[in-house]
């Protein structure tokens, strides 16, 4: 149990800093709640292929992180808790 709970905090360090890294280094979208008041919609060619961009790959790979960090957290509280 004890090499299980060592492999879980070396993956939850490197998730953590894989995500702060993603996060800084992703761009900053301004759109907003005025977007959304205005009704602005763009329906383009960019639009429909955002997430094969390297911003859309960014904002995949922090989310698959994130979700993964969230898991490995559970675990590891449920394993200290046992």
């Amino acid at each position: 149990m004890q090499i299980l709970k060592i492999i879980l905090i070396i993956a939850e360090f490197i998730i953590c800093i894989a995500i702060s890294i993603l996060a800084m280094i992703q761009a900053k979208s301004d759109a907003g709640l005025s977007s959304t008041i205005t009704g602005s919609s763009t329906n383009n060619f960019f639009e429909k292929n955002k997430g094969r961009t390297k911003e859309g790959m960014q904002k995949r790979w922090t989310i698959i992180l994130g979700i993964l960090f969230v898991i490995v957290t559970i675990v590891l509280s449920i394993i200290y808790i046992a």
